[in-house]
């Protein structure tokens, strides 16, 4: 019951962030947990949740942008560009 409630709480709270903002709050704590979970200590969530933030972000941002979507390049980079 617990475990409802705080996913609840936490579905609540970016209910009114834009698209951007919700995908860099996902994307850390997601980060967070990861980080946390394979490298055992705090050190590593905080990496992960930076990583995980600023990767969500980008995400959201091509959200914000209809018909934009999110490609990478033979070279590895990133860019953002009409959907096909």
């Amino acid at each position: 019951m617990k475990k409802v409630l705080v996913l609840a709480l936490i579905g609540l709270s970016i209910a009114s962030c834009t698209p951007t903002q919700q995908g860099a709050g996902i994307g850390a704590a997601s980060g967070a947990v990861i980080g946390g979970v394979v490298t055992g200590d705090v050190r590593g969530a905080a990496v992960g949740a930076a990583i995980g933030g600023v990767s969500g972000a980008l995400i959201g941002r091509v959200a914000e942008q209809p018909g934009q979507c999110y490609y990478r390049d033979r070279y590895g980079r990133r860019y953002i560009d009409d959907c096909r």
